[in-house]
């Protein structure tokens, strides 16, 4: 019997085929899961609408395990009740739900942290922290006694990742959240997790210049590489599995172990080399 087998749930923020989210879904897909998905609403005047087609171009491929695609502003308090509220008609019960949904103006990415706008900072926080609050309260009536919620976050919450900036400290309050939902929704059998990855070319990682990040982790990473996205997808499709059963309020680090070290490691040899 395939690990989902029998399960269901939601997949929230993929983007297209490079998003974690996706690595995460397929695992869950090919061990037998069915998966409702969320999309980002498209503008009236977009008639090619892009944000469905690129998460279609990959539910498609899994369409006897694609339950819905369905637009989701995480924004709108009355989109993400009418979501969850189909999403339970289909579903009935769910077993699992992944948030992978975060968002900061370019410009405020850009510059130093000191500088960040307060609209900007406002929109940061929300979409990418408080959506996790609404999303999962919202599911709340769907979510099984065993069930599991899971969110990404990134080391830039626990130490400073220069160019991360503000996102850096809106995943230090993502891990927050994590911890205190986790206490929150542990009486009810639920468990919240979150997955915290090495540095891949998604949307959102390419923004942030993951290209000099990954040739970093060569050589600080104990393992002397950067992860791929099949390694967190199985991470993640792990913490949402059955198999995860005791574990709740944890960040798991699926990094090469880049965030063990305490100094910068073989890179420094590299920098004697040099000099």
């Amino acid at each position: 019997m395939k690990l989902f087998e029998g399960k269901k749930g939601l997949i929230l923020g993929v983007a297209n085929d490079r998003s974690i989210a996706w690595a995460i879904a397929k695992e869950i897909m090919e061990q037998g899961g069915i998966c409702g998905f969320s999309h980002l609403p498209d503008k009236p005047d977009d008639e090619k609408k892009k944000n469905r087609l690129r998460v279609s171009k990959c539910v498609d491929q899994y369409p006897a395990q694609t339950a819905f695609l369905r637009p989701l502003d995480v924004q709108d308090d009355a989109q993400v009740k009418d979501f969850m509220d189909a999403a339970a008609k289909d579903f009935g019960q769910i077993d699992f739900l992944l948030h992978s949904i975060a968002f900061a103006d370019r410009d405020d990415l850009s510059r130093d942290t000191v500088e960040t706008s307060r609209a900007g900072f406002k929109l940061a926080m929300d979409v990418s922290v408080y959506s996790l609050i609404s999303v999962t309260n919202a599911a709340r009536g769907m979510l099984k006694a065993d069930s599991s919620v899971l969110t990404m976050t990134y080391f830039g919450g626990e130490k400073c990742v220069p160019g991360y900036n503000v996102m850096g400290i809106c995943k230090a309050a993502l891990d927050a959240t994590i911890r205190y939902l986790a206490y929150d929704l542990g009486p009810k059998g639920i468990r919240v997790n979150g997955v915290s990855a090495g540095p891949l070319k998604t949307l959102a990682g390419v923004a942030a210049g993951v290209g000099e990040m990954q040739e970093y982790y060569d050589y600080v990473a104990p393992l002397g590489r950067c992860v791929t996205h099949e390694e967190v997808g199985r991470s993640g499709s792990y913490l949402l599995s059955s198999y995860s059963s005791g574990i709740t309020g944890e960040i798991l680090h699926v990094d090469s172990g880049y965030n063990i070290m305490g100094s910068p490691g073989r890179l420094l040899e590299q920098f004697r080399k040099g000099s």
